[in-house]
């Protein structure tokens, strides 16, 4: 008798425990997802404009994320290291901005307004004649607001 009380005990604050692990997990699964403004950068191989298999992800999830959303605007600016011609690497960030832009539209992000820019090597240095490190991307910044 003693042992079967003791069994009951056990088991009913283990299933109370279990509920209230499973409310809690259920309420940061269902949790409201935020449409707030976020940067993501994204980054490449040197001299490089085609995404990398982490970008085309990041890409892929950011999209995703942001559909939950009403998206205002994108913005995409490309970057460059300072190594380099400043002309190729102005050409180059712009690559990078066009290439980021047309996966964002291949991932199905919604119809927004879209920023494009390219900044080259501008920046790169700091105002004591330092290099910038991990210049090698585009940042997407999206602008977002609450569903309609």
């Amino acid at each position: 008798m003693k042992t079967a009380i003791v069994t009951g005990l056990a088991l009913a604050v283990g299933l109370t425990g279990c509920s209230s692990m499973r409310s809690a997990r259920d309420a940061i699964v269902r949790a409201p997802a935020t449409c707030q403004d976020v940067t993501i950068p994204i980054y490449f191989e040197p001299d490089a404009a085609q995404l990398t298999p982490e970008g085309r992800r990041v890409i892929s999830t950011q999209a995703a994320q942001a559909k939950r959303c009403r998206i205002d605007a994108v913005r995409v600016m490309g970057l460059a290291d300072a190594a380099g011609d400043p002309a190729a690497n102005l050409e180059l960030s712009k690559a990078r901005a066009a290439s980021v832009t047309d996966a964002l539209m291949r991932a199905g992000l919604p119809a927004a307004e879209f920023d494009l820019s390219a900044v080259g090597q501008a920046g790169s240095l700091t105002s004591d004649g330092k290099i910038q490190p991990v210049r090698r991307r585009a940042d997407i910044t999206l602008k977002l607001g609450p569903p309609k």
